[in-house]
């Protein structure tokens, strides 16, 4: 105002300055009101915000309250800015803390799992961890330590596992003479110490060591098992064959396996392949020496079981089965106690028809013998000479009685073989053979050619009796000289015809023997004479028919060279 006198304005313009200054102030003022109350929005948003993050940072830290806090705060803006902002200020530093936490828990959480899972090359900048921030309780802390603890232990159940595992295989590998690390790398590399790798224990390594473990087991037990077979054999064989204790003991530890358990064996190299071969040598060269021991064996048996049969003139076991027992030896079908068995029964029911047939033997020598008697007799009677005075002429005579004597008790002899015979296979229900000839049959055609022989004898008597009378009448201008126009017996008399004919086939008798004391025929040589002449032809193949025929025809030769008496 002064101014404005000094310098003379007017009162409208003192007025339009007035005017403006007043409006300028009051825009100033404005403008200062304005920025009070953006200010105090700003504030009002900061605690705002600042109380919705506590409250965030409450919720997700699972916690209620912060101690030392009060509820309800009172004062200006900025006083309660501050009061909060301590309290923010420390939620927000658990929560960093608790990150972390949950950070490194989880972290461990993927690291074991990815383990469990197989993944050994698992790291951690490669495969971050997310932390859920709405979520940082110590509730759900706790949750994730439990599942670290869980996942520690079947970690540490997995490598307890796994070195149970390794530790059999090497035990196994030791036992049965393999090399363990080969094994053990084949599983999985990392299994190796020297790989320097950390070892996988997965689920499928773990199942690939179980199945390794069962197999070398098997392979055990397998192993165990032929051994034990084999063992046993050697033991056999030795007490069979009476081997001495120092040929045993390359072997004796084998042999020791028969009487332990499977699981009791574990000493390094104790089950390895080249032991199961040297002991299957060992026994392959015992079974060869046993065959030939049991080879030796059988044909001592066999020999005493055939002198038996040939002494009783019994069957002798066929060649085919010798050579099949022989057989069975070779190919190790028969044991050596069987065999001995076998053997053994033979021989002893051949024993025991032996002596069931000596009674019917006894009979059938004297038989034997009186048919050699009858032989003899026959072919003395057709000598001309029998009753010159001659060196010997006298022991021939009474040999001659005595072999009438003998031939006269033929018959019942025969009549007595036949019902002993008939009795003993009717007990037996099977058939008497001598010299695999049916003794029956024998005397049965032996009987009947005997009758026929002497109706034969009885028909000629009768026909020289007529000749005889015929001689004796006077008209008759021819005469007949008795004993001297009938005609000899030919060497081939009826009981000879009878037995090289037919059924003992042999040879008949030569002619008349050298007279002398020794010239009768003993039991032993006419049995001899018959199984000679068996042995020259066994074909027991001939028809009853064929074999009857036979006899016909030789008695008929006998008869029609027959002329003369019987008995001297």
């Amino acid at each position: 105002m002064i101014i404005w006198d000094e310098v003379g304005e007017d009162k409208f313009e003192r007025e339009k300055v007035l005017l403006e200054l007043e409006q300028e102030c009051v825009e100033i003022y404005r403008r200062k009101v304005d920025t009070a109350n953006i200010s105090r929005a700003r504030l009002h948003q900061q605690l705002a915000e600042s109380e919705a993050e506590f409250t965030h940072l409450l919720l997700s830290l699972g916690e209620r309250s912060l101690p030392g806090r009060p509820e309800k705060m009172a004062g200006t803006l900025k006083e309660q800015l501050n009061s909060i902002t301590p309290a923010l200020r420390e939620m927000q530093l658990r929560k960093e803390v608790r990150v972390k936490q949950f950070r490194v828990v989880q972290g461990q959480i993927h690291k074991i799992s990815a383990e469990i899972a197989g993944q050994t090359e698992y790291n951690d900048s490669t495969s971050p961890v997310c932390v859920n921030e709405n979520d940082l309780s110590l509730k759900k802390l706790e949750e994730f330590q439990n599942e670290l603890q869980r996942l520690h232990s079947e970690k540490s159940d997995r490598l307890q596992r796994m070195e149970n595992y390794i530790s059999m295989i090497k035990n196994l590998s030791a036992t049965l003479g393999m090399d363990s690390s080969l094994i053990i790398t084949k599983v999985h590399p990392s299994l190796n110490e020297l790989s320097g790798l950390s070892k996988n224990i997965s689920d499928g390594i773990l199942e690939k060591l179980d199945r390794t473990v069962k197999s070398l087991q098997s392979e055990k037990q397998t192993r165990f098992n032929k051994l034990q077979k084999l063992g046993k054999a050697l033991s056999d064989l030795w007490n069979l064959m009476d081997t001495p204790n120092k040929d045993r003991q390359e072997y004796l530890q084998v042999a020791n396996l028969s009487s332990m358990p499977s699981i009791a064996i574990s000493t390094p190299g104790s089950l390895t392949l080249d032991m199961v071969q040297q002991a299957e040598t060992e026994v392959k060269r015992l079974d060869q020496l046993k065959a030939s021991k049991m080879k030796e064996f059988f044909f001592k048996k066999q020999i005493e079981l055939e002198d038996i049969c040939r002494r009783t003139h019994m069957e002798i076991p066929s060649r085919s089965e010798m050579e099949k027992i022989i057989n069975q030896i070779d190919s190790g079908e028969i044991d050596h106690a069987d065999l001995l068995t076998s053997m053994d029964e033979q021989i002893s029911r051949a024993k025991e028809e032996a002596a069931s047939r000596k009674v019917i033997m006894e009979k059938v020598e004297k038989w034997v013998l009186a048919r050699d008697e009858e032989l003899w007799l026959e072919e003395y009677s057709t000598d001309e000479n029998r009753y010159s005075v001659r060196r010997g002429a006298h022991k021939n005579l009474k040999r001659a009685e005595r072999a009438r004597v003998m031939v006269n008790k033929i018959p019942a002899l025969v009549d007595l073989l036949i019902s002993k015979t008939k009795d003993w296979e009717d007990e037996r229900k099977k058939v008497f053979l001598y010299d695999e000839v049916p003794l029956l049959a024998m005397l049965e055609e032996y009987h009947t050619l005997r009758k026929e022989k002497e109706d034969e004898k009885q028909r000629q008597w009768e026909q020289k009796k007529v000749q005889i009378k015929v001689v004796a009448e006077p008209d008759s201008p021819f005469g007949i000289r008795p004993g001297t126009s009938s005609r000899r017996l030919s060497d081939k008399s009826i009981n000879g015809g009878f037995g090289s004919a037919s059924l003992l086939n042999r040879k008949s008798s030569p002619g008349l023997q050298p007279m002398g004391p020794n010239s009768i025929n003993s039991p032993s040589q006419g049995i001899s004479s018959i199984n000679v002449g068996k042995k020259t032809n066994r074909q027991r193949a001939y028809s009853q028919k064929r074999f009857s025929y036979h006899l016909r025809e030789d008695t008929v030769s006998v008869v029609s060279s027959f002329s003369g008496p019987f008995s001297p």
